[in-house]
């Protein structure tokens, strides 16, 4: 009798299963293709988000802006958002999921466009809150899209590709940010100001992109089955599956599940409000922690700490380096780990990092050495925080809901993100002012100690776990049971 785990004692039944998991079928690369596709509104998010970053450097040499000024830049995008993640799951359960990645794009190119042609910070403050309304609508709808059409042994890393899109987004912007600023041919081109509006214009690229790739997605199959169009569900699902994996038994389980009616009293019933504190609670130590705050304004505080102008920006395009790293292993540890896990193992760095970073400004900006432990403190703090927490709020949020209320729940999600993104956004440098950098990166230390409790305490593991099965154990009572 050969031992546990040799591939010649294992169960035929699970070799065959395995090797069906690991073999890329034509149905695999079309879900694949997809993800890719609707991923270029995570790659928006991310260069919208980031861009700010380098602009606010040089906004203020065409038209003046305060300290609120420059808040009000930053978060107005985020204010839209708000609003973009509110309508968006109620209308993405109406008319479905496809015509709002499609709605976003659009939103992307027309925010771009007049971002780009701002005569004013209030004008520049109107075209962001656009943007933020697709960057929400994007927030919400794609990883519950991408949920739906990926297998279970996939699914991980396929919705992980909406935050690897994000941080690749937030890496091009750091680039372009640190190619463009003060450049004299973009100032030639499009004159005072022209650094900036050309960052804000190549936005409109990849939007185009997004509209034209929508035209191949394929509509969700668990959203068809909801909507009672279970023949073209099952058409779609064909499609996205190997035969060999039994599309047909999915398809029962997703019936099932789509004879369910749910609304908003359901989604805050007793039956999920475990999701809903774990999708929720997520998305606000997410935000908490002040990741997107930092990104935000690292060259901002490491310029009023006497770095140069050039060396505030390569930080920032060494922490969009790093995060894109961080993401990269990231869709490797969330189908082999676990969603779970690799928060747990992973946000400990960004603890101590947050720590280091509150002694090294303890006594005020740092000099000699203690210049570069700051950078290796910022460096470290995005690259176990984007590694682990943000890598799995969307994936997570997208996975434990109930089908009959998933676009609303991930609104919700969304809407806490959103909320406290511009709760941190607008206070951020007041607080650094009331209680200096070491402080603030004191008090966002302490925060993910507390993100660290909750998530051992409410969030379960979903790995490899079918959207089906994760909605039963909310049924049953078992929904924190997974660890």
């Amino acid at each position: 009798m050969c031992p546990d785990g040799f591939p010649s004692c294992a169960d035929p039944v699970s070799l065959q299963t395995e090797a069906i998991q690991r073999r890329v079928t034509p149905a695999d690369l079309r879900v694949f293709i997809a993800s890719c596709v609707a991923g270029l509104a995570g790659l928006l998010f991310g260069y919208d988000q980031g861009i700010i970053s380098a602009a606010l450097l040089t906004i203020e040499h065409s038209f003046p802006l305060s300290l609120f000024g420059k808040q009000a830049v930053a978060a107005s995008m985020v204010a839209g958002a708000l609003l973009g993640c509110l309508i968006a799951g109620p209308i993405s359960d109406r008319w479905g999921r496809r015509p709002i990645v499609a709605l976003a794009g659009l939103i992307f190119l027309l925010g771009s466009i007049g971002s780009g042609l701002a005569a004013s910070a209030w004008h520049l403050t109107g075209a962001r809150f656009i943007l933020g309304i697709a960057v929400g609508g994007a927030s919400q709808i794609v990883p519950v899209y991408i949920a739906e059409l990926a297998p279970a042994s996939r699914r991980g890393r396929l919705v992980l590709m909406f935050q690897l899109a994000i941080v690749s987004g937030i890496l091009i912007s750091s680039l372009i940010g640190w190619l463009l600023s003060g450049h004299a041919w973009a100032l030639h081109l499009l004159g005072r100001g022209g650094d900036w509006r050309l960052m804000f214009f190549l936005g409109a690229v990849p939007a185009l992109m997004l509209l034209i790739g929508v035209s191949i997605l394929p509509e969700s199959p668990r959203y068809l089955a909801m909507r009672g169009q279970a023949a073209a569900a099952m058409r779609v699902l064909k499609r996205l599956r190997d035969p060999q994996a039994a599309p047909e038994d999915e398809m029962r389980d997703i019936l099932n599940a789509a004879s369910e009616t749910g609304n908003w009293r359901t989604l805050f019933s007793r039956r999920v409000r475990p999701a809903l504190i774990a999708g929720a609670g997520l998305a606000m130590f997410s935000q908490m922690t002040g990741t997107n705050a930092v990104l935000t304004y690292a060259p901002t505080i490491l310029s009023g700490a006497g770095f140069g102008h050039n060396v505030a920006l390569l930080t920032s395009l060494g922490m969009g380096i790093a995060i894109t790293l961080a993401t990269i292993l990231g869709v490797w540890a969330v189908d082999h780990l676990g969603r779970r896990r690799l928060m747990l193992c992973v946000l400990p760095g960004s603890i101590f990092a947050l720590f280091l970073l509150a002694a090294v400004f303890l006594h005020g900006d740092p000099q000699n050495a203690g210049r570069w432990l700051a950078i290796i403190g910022l460096l470290l703090y995005v690259l176990c925080t984007l590694g682990s927490i943000n890598a799995a709020l969307w994936l997570v949020g997208a996975e434990i809901f109930p089908l009959s209320v998933r676009g609303k729940g991930m609104s919700l999600v969304t809407i806490s993100h959103w909320s406290f993104d511009f709760l941190v956004s607008m206070v951020t440098l007041s607080i650094i002012a009331i209680l200096g950098v070491s402080g603030t990166f004191l008090l966002f230390a302490l925060i993910t100690v507390s993100a660290w409790l909750f998530i051992y305490a409410r969030i379960p593991e979903t790995k490899s776990r079918s959207l089906e099965a994760i909605e039963e154990s909310l049924s049953n009572g078992t929904f924190l049971h997974h660890r």
